[in-house]
Parts: C-alpha cells; sequence; structure tokens
C-alpha cells in the first residue's frame, strides 16, 4: 500500500480551491466530516435528478439501472486496481461481510475469527453472530498508545482462524493498521484476511495488489461522495470458488432466467452480490467516484496528509492530545483530539457552522479532496478558544 509519504507533495490547500466551488455546502460552512457523509456535489445532486426523472418518464428503466450498477462494479475495480470479476456490488459492508462468511465452514478445527477492537461494529457484530454457528470470537487489542501491531496479532492468530478481520483506517483513533504484515502473520497460518476500507478509500491510495489482504470492503458515503446505500467487496480471484449461502438474484449466473428451481451462482464475484441493486444509490455513487478520480487518490492523499500535519500541529501548540498518529504512513484523513466533554465540543463547534463528529472521548475531524488552508485555521482557532473542552 502506498503511503501518504510516498506520494508527490503538492501545494498545501491547492487541491482544495480548485475543486470546492463543486461543493455548495462550504458557502456557509466549515465541513470536516467527511468521515461520516461525504460533502454534496453539484455532479452528485444531478445525478441523483436523472435517476428520478428517467423514473418519472419511463419507469421502470431496468436496462439502464443494470449498466449503473456494472458502472459502479468497474469504478470501484479502478479505484482498487483490481479486476472488475473480483469485484461485487453490495448495498453496505454488512451485506458483502454476511454473504462472505456465510461461505465459510466455521466447523471443526478452523472455526476462529480474529478481529480487532477497531473494526466497525458491522464486523464485529457479524463474527459474534457466528458464534451461533460454532465459531470462536477472538478480539485483539490496541497498545497504550492507541496503536494495534501486527503482532498482537501473531498473539493468537494459529491454525485454528479462519478469517482475521482488520481495517485500514480506525474510525475510532484514525491509526491505520500494516495490513501488508497482518496478512503475511493470517497466510502463514492458512487464515483469509479481511480488511475493511471504508474509512481509507477515496481518500487513501488502496492497491489490493500489494495490500495483502484477501477480501477488502468499503462503500461510497464517506470519501466516495455518494449516498448511503451502496458499496464493494473485493475478493482475490482464488477465492472465487467461494460459495455463499447468503445470496439473491443478481447474485445468479443468468439474473434474467428468473429459476426458482436450483442455485447457480455466478462465477464471478457478482456471486457475491444480492437482490435487487440500490438504483437510487447507483446514480450518486457513481457520479461520486468520478469526482474522487478527476483529482486522482494520490492528490488527495497528499493534500490531505498536508493538512492534518498543520492541524496536529496547530493542536500541540495550545497543549491538546492528539491520539491520531503523527507520522503521515500511520494516519490517514481523520485526525482525533480528546476531550474531557466531547458532545459540548461539537455541539458548539456546530453553533458556529463547524461540522464535525466525535466518537468515545475523541472530536473527529476529517480532511478531504475540498478542505483548504483556511478550514484548517478556523477549526484551530475555534479549539483553541474552547481550550478548556480539550484534554
Amino acid at each position: 500500500m502506498a503511503s501518504a509519504s510516498s506520494q508527490a507533495r503538492v501545494e498545501p490547500g491547492t487541491v482544495g480551491e480548485a475543486i470546492r466551488g463543486e461543493f455548495p455546502i462550504f458557502e456557509t460552512t466549515t465541513y470536516l466530516n467527511s468521515c461520516s457523509q461525504g460533502a454534496l456535489s453539484h455532479r452528485v445532486r444531478t445525478a441523483v435528478e436523472t435517476w428520478l426523472e428517467g423514473w418519472d418518464a419511463n419507469g421502470a428503466e431496468w436496462e439502464f439501472w443494470v449498466e449503473r450498477n456494472e458502472e459502479a462494479r468497474a469504478a470501484f475495480a479502478g479505484l482498487l486496481h483490481a479486476a472488475v470479476d473480483e469485484v461485487a456490488v453490495t448495498t453496505s459492508v454488512s451485506q458483502g461481510v454476511s454473504a462472505l462468511v456465510s461461505a465459510l465452514p466455521l466447523a471443526g478445527d478452523r472455526n476462529r475469527i480474529v478481529i480487532s477492537e477497531y473494526e466497525f461494529p458491522t464486523v464485529g457484530q457479524i463474527a459474534h453472530a457466528q458464534e451461533l454457528r460454532g465459531a470462536e470470537v477472538v478480539h485483539v487489542t490496541p497498545e497504550a498508545d492507541g496503536s494495534i501491531p501486527p503482532e498482537r496479532y501473531a498473539e493468537v492468530v494459529d491454525d485454528r482462524t479462519a478469517l482475521v478481520c482488520c481495517t485500514t483506517l480506525s474510525f475510532r483513533t484514525g491509526h491505520r493498521h500494516d495490513v501488508p504484515a497482518i496478512a503475511d502473520i493470517a497466510h502463514a497460518s492458512g487464515a483469509l484476511v479481511l480488511a475493511d476500507s471504508y474509512q481509507a478509500v477515496g481518500a487513501v491510495e488502496l492497491d489490493v495488489r500489494t495490500l495483502g489482504a484477501d477480501v477488502v470492503t468499503g462503500g461510497t458515503v464517506k470519501y466516495l461522495l455518494g449516498s448511503a446505500g451502496l458499496g464493494f467487496m473485493w475478493l482475490r480471484g482464488t477465492l472465487l470458488g467461494l460459495t455463499p449461502t447468503q445470496t439473491g438474484w443478481f447474485a445468479d449466473e443468468d439474473i434474467f432466467a428468473m429459476s426458482i428451481a436450483d442455485y447457480s451462482p455466478h462465477s464471478s464475484a457478482r456471486r457475491f452480490d444480492s437482490g435487487t441493486p440500490p438504483v437510487p444509490s447507483l446514480y450518486p455513487g457513481v457520479a461520486g467516484i468520478a469526482v474522487v478520480g478527476e483529482v486522482g487518490v494520490p492528490s488527495i492523499e497528499a493534500h490531505v496528509s498536508e493538512l492534518a500535519e498543520m492541524l496536529i500541529a496547530r493542536v500541540g501548540e495550545i497543549g491538546g492530545v492528539v491520539v491520531t498518529p503523527r507520522e503521515a504512513a500511520q494516519r490517514g484523513p481523520l485526525v482525533c483530539l480528546r476531550s474531557t466533554d466531547v458532545v459540548r465540543l461539537c455541539a458548539e463547534l456546530a453553533d458556529e457552522r463547524i461540522v464535525t463528529s466525535h466518537r468515545d472521548d475523541c472530536l473527529r475531524i476529517a480532511l478531504h479532496l475540498y478542505n483548504t488552508v483556511g478550514d484548517v485555521d478556523r477549526v484551530a482557532a475555534a479549539l483553541a478558544a474552547r481550550r478548556h473542552l480539550l484534554a
């Protein structure tokens, strides 16, 4: 995986100023919450209107909807440097991971699922649901500094392990996992590796050819600038023989055969698709990915890394505690600050039209392609005025 430090450096703010006019929210608001929802662009709004206009004019537009589903598949594959046939189009990470684990026997001597404490609830809850099928779930906990080094995985991964789960980037602290090293540990014991990359895709360059994971998941609602309801699951080609028992008609070898007589999953990753595709989410999803693609993820990553470095330095100047690593290669677009009253802090910033979010006792500031040095200056000044709310 390419790190922020390996990307060509760009002049801070250049990317943001060039694209900012595409996003109306910045006329009134300093938006720093892309870890929850990307800002709405004119092009994404137009894409949604296009879907509505077609529905209004023609009713069911199945040919266009199926075509848009395949456009989404190709767009996800491009982001990941993957083959199109290795990508499933999902409604969410939950749908994809549920289909994945339904294809794992989880019986006999290989029934262990290893998850980190930084998994999104989806992955943890699905893992524990497999206890009903005889699985054993083991948690990997962070070090005192909040990191989860690969060595912590090595302590619990063994030949009983079927699946190892890690986030590419933690939604709680902004830490970046060393996915290739974790994958090496898992593969040495014959286990598969799932890297949930929702908090990374679109802001961190991801290349499945070098990442090391066997399965990579994500979706459009955050840094890909689309709506909720559209996601992806990439599977290494050698896994396309897995047969999910959670399925739907769009996973069939011929979706228009309309057969109820058998189960004939597609030979490609489409076997991990499900039922009717998320048509209302396909239009904004494809449009949002196009915006990201025009700027280029390497340029976005370098731009965001510069802004994050500035923000971390500014918080350090007022004595605030940043829980996100300072080293660019160990973080992404999310900077998390410890607070003594994070709910109040988040609300007071919102009163000033500075939109952030929080998890645990941390304020989350998520930077993206449309943010600028001015945004960093504004939130830093607002934090300095509320130093009493920072740890």
